[in-house]
């Protein structure tokens, strides 16, 4: 006879430890997760239902598949997972662990999920991110973003961290710079729904230079290009 573990009823969600890579629709309107490994191809919102990524009609996390979302119990064992090459580019997430769920000796698989805070390390270059831009890939209608500094920006399309959490909603908090002091913090689910650079309303000190910080690389990329029409003249033919 197979023995069973007893049946856990926790007073209150369990907290679990995830990575995945934040993505942008196409129209710039909606933003999502998406995970890097099983299901990665089904972009989530901050609060989610699991879905078997087999299409079986069973209801995740079945014992005898592998479907459901997954998280790791300690913050440590997800931090690592982004020191390999394909996770550089990914956030830490802390999750809320709702409805059912398998423990296991790391981690839980299990049904239905909601993401508390999304942190975000440093740009590619080493410095503070300020915001998530293009990272050159993504997904069909998805755009995966990446963190990036002021100075690596450019002209890609981006949204800053308080703009992210603006448009996930559902209270998300996103702290950028990966250290203890966040470059940028989310605002709640009542904030703006706007886009990227919406509404002041509800932002701190630290957003609002996140945002001001964002406009202005894009308004020095702007002139970079400006003034290289100009030096082409008004031929387009340059000077060299």
């Amino acid at each position: 006879m197979r023995l069973r573990l007893p049946a856990e009823r926790p007073t209150e969600p369990p907290t679990g430890y995830k990575i995945a890579h934040p993505v942008l629709s196409h129209d710039g309107t909606r933003v999502r997760f998406t995970g890097v490994s099983l299901g990665g191809a089904l972009p989530y919102g901050v609060v989610a239902d699991a879905a078997c990524v087999y299409g079986r009609r069973h209801r995740p996390p079945a014992r005898l598949c592998d479907c459901g979302f997954h998280c790791v119990h300690e913050r440590a064992a997800a931090e690592a997972l982004l020191c390999t090459a394909e996770h550089r580019s990914a956030v830490l997430l802390e999750v809320s662990v709702l409805g059912a769920y398998i423990r296991y000796e790391r981690g839980f698989r299990y049904a239905r999920q909601r993401v508390r805070t999304a942190a975000v390390g440093p740009c590619a270059c080493g410095a503070p991110a300020s915001a998530l831009a293009d990272a050159g890939w993504g997904r069909p209608g998805w755009r995966a973003l990446t963190a990036v500094c002021v100075g690596c920006l450019r002209g890609r399309t981006s949204v800053t961290p308080a703009g992210f959490a603006r448009m996930a909603g559902d209270g998300l908090r996103v702290v950028a710079g990966g250290g203890p002091a966040p470059v940028a913090a989310a605002v709640a689910a009542s904030g703006s729904p706007g886009g990227p650079l919406a509404g002041p309303e509800g932002l701190g000190v630290p957003e609002l230079v996140a945002e001001a910080a964002l406009l202005q690389a894009r308004l020095d990329w702007f002139q970079t290009q400006l003034a290289r029409l100009g030096e082409r003249g008004p031929g387009g033919t340059g000077h060299g």
